[in-house]
């Protein structure tokens, strides 16, 4: 019999084949036939440079998903997007050209940010389509599109309508590279080298020397007081006295247990401002600050001498002037905030800037998400959970950069107050006048200002599942779906893309974002090193499209760790999977030579094989309910490699092969068949492409509209739980053969044990017993 699979080996080149029947057939499309509908909120990545292979597995990840609820009966809204606003294209644009932002006209720097963003692109969305997404990349989303921004700025109007947007100065994060307001969100830690300096300071009445130690000597000209510990009995009699800076300045001796008695000396400086402890202290003792930061992160001339210097040119320079008052420095290892994106050290720096509220929703936005949404893993809530409850500020989200959707306000230039436009439009108040002539506030005609700042790229990206879903430009689409089933994306950005998305859903409907959230760990390199290019241990994903396909890297993320946890990826794993591939696909190509037929009357070898496969069953779909793709992956690959092709195929070829009865014959074809027809649809939601092929080729139509196998109770028999002793009296057989130099054909003299009689038949033929 000729197999129906003519190929004897599974290429790459037929993925490539069956994702163009996928595409001319329109077999993702939502359709909308099904009557319940299960929608996804796609990250948009981000286009700022390479997918590496750890972003690739994750997308493909979220594609697993909406393959698995597909064939649990739903039609699935799998839209696309791609960001493309905010300060990272910026960074890579300047690199890029060696231009600086500032220095370059705002048209200007503007197009070459769209030329890159359109170029980087253009990579994640073939890499995309290459993975087998079955996402909707004829209409998929950007973030700096007019429809997009336009809702952004919907939401901000709307907002600020609520009362929910104010405008004030506050201390906030700063970095003086990036010229740009970050919130907390977007401030990381990183150990650093510093200088730890031991500063002589006199008390005014006695001149008793007081050693300060500290990391910012170049705020020495903004230090306001001097705090130890209450219960540092060392500085007792200083409470309340005058200290005299090395510059001359008088400070006063406070107490506050925000001093550590066992760094440096027990006794440290409160300047404004070091970091967000300064801040609170400035505050909470009443202190009245002296800011001697500018914007550009160069002291101003509050500094002194020091004026127009940046912060380590200052810290040389007063390092030099006050070497005389230096008791000792030394080198330390300082846990510094840096910026998300260029990594220099930030500054805190008063900014007028708009803010979102935030603090006084968040015991109610815990209650509605934590009573709504499910999380997956469920321990994964304690990311968010542990965000939320460290906020202490509002969100800040002005930004003053180039690339980004536009704050849409005018100020009048009689009052100065702000007016905004009726949400709908797209606007830019920088270049265009405004909508309207006439101050709200005042009722003046005399005209307007517009505002040159941006949002923060977050207030773009956390209305995603309100964009995709028809917000503000689809009510048809918004009212079918609602809030987003699942929001899919990394654990690295909870508590921005996560925590604000959850936010702004809830100003704008009053409801969590989301039924279903599933944080994924990080892809690491086979060492257990995340991927950077630092490292030199970057995987990129095209040259293992071409050598493996897609599948074999799909499984092989899959394989590697229970969803949640972080995973390792490699070459050697991928080559791995795609064994398995040529596997399933010689197991399938043989099945293919015989017919499938109705029905057959199953001998013990056949009820014992589906018992094994109602296991395997069990276990992939306990894995696919809570979206965790092991289970599914690696039961159906040591089914197929460890029990069905090595024992069962094995034992009924001689039946298949018409050496037996007719009626012996049927039932190995049908057991065959069945079986195959199992794995192939537990499969195909992690490996779309063989499966669907193989389905194709031997049954017609398509896998991806079958629904995912159940498990049987009549196969749930005796029989299965000779298993293991079933397949160790095999692989003992094989063994005596082996050490006897005898070929597997070959005869030999056996006794099979009693309590596998029912298999006899068939294990006389597989191993020629005498």
């Amino acid at each position: 019999m000729e197999p129906k699979i003519k190929e004897k080996h599974w290429s790459p080149d037929l993925e490539l084949e069956i994702q163009k029947i996928w595409q001319e057939t329109g077999l993702y499309k939502f359709s909308r036939r099904k009557g319940k509908v299960f929608s996804i909120d796609t990250p948009p990545p981000y286009a700022s440079g390479k997918w590496h292979i750890a972003a690739a597995i994750h997308y493909a990840q979220i594609d697993m998903i909406a393959r698995t609820m597909r064939m649990m009966g739903y039609d699935v809204y799998f839209p696309f997007g791609v960001d493309r606003n905010g300060l990272p294209v910026e960074v890579e644009v300047e690199k890029k050209n060696g231009i600086n932002m500032f220095s370059t006209p705002r048209e200007e720097f503007l197009r070459l940010c769209k030329e890159y963003l359109d170029e980087a692109e253009k990579d994640i969305i073939s890499i995309s389509k290459r993975l087998g997404l079955s996402a909707d990349f004829d209409s998929y989303f950007q973030t700096d599109s007019v429809l997009w921004r336009t809702q952004t700025q919907r939401t901000f109007i709307e907002a600020f309508k609520k009362g929910l947007v104010y405008e004030d100065v506050r201390p906030n994060n700063y970095c003086p590279r990036c010229r740009t307001t970050l919130a907390d969100a977007e401030v990381e830690y990183k150990e650093m080298e510093s200088i730890l300096v031991y500063l002589r300071f006199s008390e005014k009445e006695s001149r008793r020397s007081v050693v300060i130690a500290t990391t910012r000597p170049e705020l020495l000209p903004a230090c306001a007081a001097v705090i130890y510990n209450p219960k540092d009995d060392r500085y007792k009699d200083l409470l309340g006295k005058t200290l005299i800076t090395p510059l001359g300045d008088e400070v006063i001796v406070l107490e506050h247990p925000s001093a550590d008695p066992n760094f440096g000396t027990g006794i440290m400086m409160v300047c404004s401002y070091g970091d967000y402890d300064d801040v609170r202290l400035f505050r909470e003792l009443g202190l009245k600050p002296k800011i001697i930061m500018n914007e550009d992160g160069t002291l101003n001339e509050l500094a002194g001498k020091y004026a127009g210097m940046r912060t380590d040119e200052a810290r040389k320079a007063i390092l030099e002037d006050l070497k005389d008052y230096i008791e000792k420095a030394e080198k330390i290892l300082h846990r510094t905030p840096v910026c998300w994106r260029c990594k220099t050290p930030i500054e805190i720096v008063p900014m007028k800037e708009y803010y979102l509220k935030q603090k006084d929703f968040l015991d109610e936005l815990k209650q509605k998400v934590l009573s709504k949404a499910k999380f997956y893993p469920e321990w994964s809530v304690n990311y968010w959970l542990d965000w939320v409850n460290s906020i202490e500020t509002d969100w800040p989200i002005s930004r003053r950069r180039y690339y980004g959707t536009e704050i849409p306000v005018w100020y009048c230039k009689s009052c100065g107050k702000p007016a905004l436009p009726e949400p709908g439009g797209y606007y830019r108040p920088w270049k265009e006048d405004p909508p309207f002539d006439t101050c709200p506030h005042c009722g003046s005609k005399a005209g307007f200002v517009g505002e040159d700042r941006v949002f923060d790229t977050w207030m773009d990206s956390s209305i995603s599942p309100l964009v995709y879903n028809g917000y503000g430009w689809n009510e048809e689409l918004f009212k079918e779906l609602g809030q987003s089933d699942l929001r899919p994306q990394g654990k690295d950005i909870v508590r921005t893309w996560l925590h604000y998305t959850l936010l702004r859903t809830y100003h704008a409907t009053g409801e969590p974002a989301f039924k279903h959230i599933w944080l994924s760990g990080m892809g690491l390199d086979a060492n257990g090193r995340p991927m950077h290019k630092s490292l030199g241990n970057i995987i990129y994903p095209w040259p293992l499209l071409e050598k493996y396909g897609a599948d074999a890297i799909r499984l092989a993320g899959a394989s590697e760790a229970h969803h949640g946890s972080d995973f390792r990826i490699s070459e050697a794993r991928i080559a791995g999977a795609f064994k398995f591939l040529q596997k399933l696909w010689n197991v399938s190509r043989f099945i293919s030579s015989f017919p499938f037929p109705e029905k057959a009357s199953l001998s013990p070898t056949d009820i014992w094989i589906l018992g094994e496969l109602n296991k395997t069953v069990e276990i992939a779909l306990e894995g696919y309910k809570k979206f965790d793709f092991f289970d599914p992956a690696t039961s159906a690959r040591h089914f197929v490699w460890e029990v069905f092709a090595p024992h069962y195929v094995e034992m009924v070829k001689w039946r298949a092969y018409g050496q037996g009865s007719e009626e012996e014959a049927i039932s190995a074809w049908w057991t065959l068949h069945t079986s195959l027809r199992y794995i192939l649809r537990i499969l195909a939601p992690i490996t779309p492409h063989i499966t669907d092929v193989i389905w194709r080729r031997i049954y017609g139509g398509t896998v991806h509209e079958e629904s995912l196998p159940e498990p049987k109770k009549e196969w749930e028999t005796d029989y299965a739980k000779l298993g293991d002793r079933l397949m160790e009296f095999n692989s003992y057989v094989w063994k005596i053969k082996k050490e006897r130099g005898i070929s597997f054909k070959e005869s030999v003299s056996l006794s099979i044990p009693e309590e596998l009689k029912p298999f006899e038949k068939d294990l006389r033929a597989l191993h020629n017993i005498k």
